[in-house]
């Protein structure tokens, strides 16, 4: 579990789910938690999850829930 804050994440892997969503494996690039990898599910990015692989990103967690904003 991370601490609230923002991170500077980096997508490696994401794999289309049964409902819609993507589950989205993410590493963190800087700090205390480097190189822990997450997986985040998301909704509604209007992506292909082959498009995301190497998507730099950044994870935003607040009251322990995370939410991630996609660059490109």
């Amino acid at each position: 579990m991370l601490e609230d804050g923002t991170y500077d994440a980096l997508v490696v892997d994401a794999t289309d789910g049964p409902d819609g969503t993507i589950a989205l494996d993410v590493t963190i690039l800087v700090g205390e938690h480097k190189g822990e990898i997450l997986t985040i599910t998301a909704s509604g990015l209007g992506r292909d999850s082959l498009d995301l692989l190497a998507v730099p990103a950044t994870l935003v967690v607040r009251d322990g829930e995370p939410t991630i904003e996609l660059e490109g």
